[in-house]
């Protein structure tokens, strides 16, 4: 069946704008059970404009997400997609201003405070890290004593929790073509094995026997049919070769400095060398000088010597 691509900016924000796609999505990546969420009023949806201006997509959800005690746990949500590899300080940027959020927290006395809630980083790239060959992974925290070596089980201190965050990487170029588990079939949305010979377009043969799978399929079905989603992505794609000609030429200009700079080097190690060799020569030169004065004062000591016999 066709739909849309889900790595396109406009597409991944079209299929996430379905709170309980994303609810059921968020919950499967990371094995937690979401019982609510809702995207955070002060986030920037963002994606690529009419004015093919570029703008990394991101979510920012805030989740209650209830633990196997029954336990319920307010957790903020990052998750960000990159379709082509960029400079990580963007990610540092978007961080740093969740950490600089507070939200409105129950304790167990009933009082409402303002404070910061855990952060769980999310990112799903449609490039492949060159170090990291598994297509999913968790980046979490342990608690160590670093005197014994013994990891402390069984604590979570909240100035710790609110200072570290745990984190899951997703290389959907990396992802197998055969599935095993559920999370497994719902990242299979997100397999460019599908592309068609118009990048716009999957043709997904995924197991849809999952209800999400079938529910993110039917979403990118319509969303394949609807001309501004279509129109947006035409627009990405003269945006991303855009951008990449100008990193090419950018490529470009910094071979031809480092050339130039090249060359400088050499000329300068080349009159370097020239300046020493002269110098040796000028040595030599006095060398010979002084060996021709000694000769001349041995000759005049003999003949002196001669005269006084």
């Amino acid at each position: 069946m066709i739909i849309a691509n889900p790595l396109y900016d406009v597409v991944f924000k079209y299929l996430l704008e379905d709170i309980d796609i994303a609810r059921e999505l968020l919950s499967t990546i990371l094995s937690e059970n979401i019982t609510h969420l809702e995207v955070k009023p002060q986030e920037t949806v963002t994606a690529v404009s009419q004015d093919g201006s570029l703008r990394l997509i991101r979510f920012d959800f805030k989740a209650t997400i209830e633990m196997p005690t029954g336990e319920l746990k307010k957790v903020l949500i990052e998750l960000q997609k990159m379709k082509q590899s960029y400079d990580v300080m963007r990610f540092r940027r978007y961080l740093g201003d969740n950490y600089s959020k507070e939200d409105s927290v129950i304790l167990g006395d009933g009082t409402f405070v303002k404070m910061p809630l855990p952060i769980v980083t999310i990112y799903i790239l449609g490039f492949k890290l060159p170090n990291l060959v598994n297509a999913a992974v968790k980046i979490n925290r342990e608690y160590k004593d670093i005197l014994t070596g013994n990891i402390i089980v069984g604590v979570k201190e909240d100035f710790v929790e609110l200072l570290t965050h745990d984190c899951y990487v997703i290389q959907v170029r990396r992802l197998p073509p055969a599935t095993k588990s559920k999370l497994e079939q719902v990242l299979q949305i997100f397999n460019p094995q599908y592309i068609t010979s118009d990048e716009h377009k999957l043709d997904f043969t995924g197991d849809t026997n999952e209800a999400l799978v079938q529910k993110m399929v039917n979403r990118l079905q319509r969303a394949i049919v609807s001309e501004e989603v279509r129109h947006n992505m035409d627009v990405e794609d003269e945006v991303y070769r855009m951008l990449e000609r100008e990193r090419k030429k950018g490529a470009d200009e910094a071979a031809a400095e480092k050339d130039i700079i090249i060359a400088e080097k050499n000329q300068a190690i080349s009159e370097q060398a020239q300046a020493i060799s002269e110098q040796a020569q000028a040595l030599s030169e006095q060398a010979q000088a002084l060996s021709e004065k000694d000769q001349e004062i041995e000759a005049l000591r003999r003949q002196v010597a001669g005269f006084q016999r």
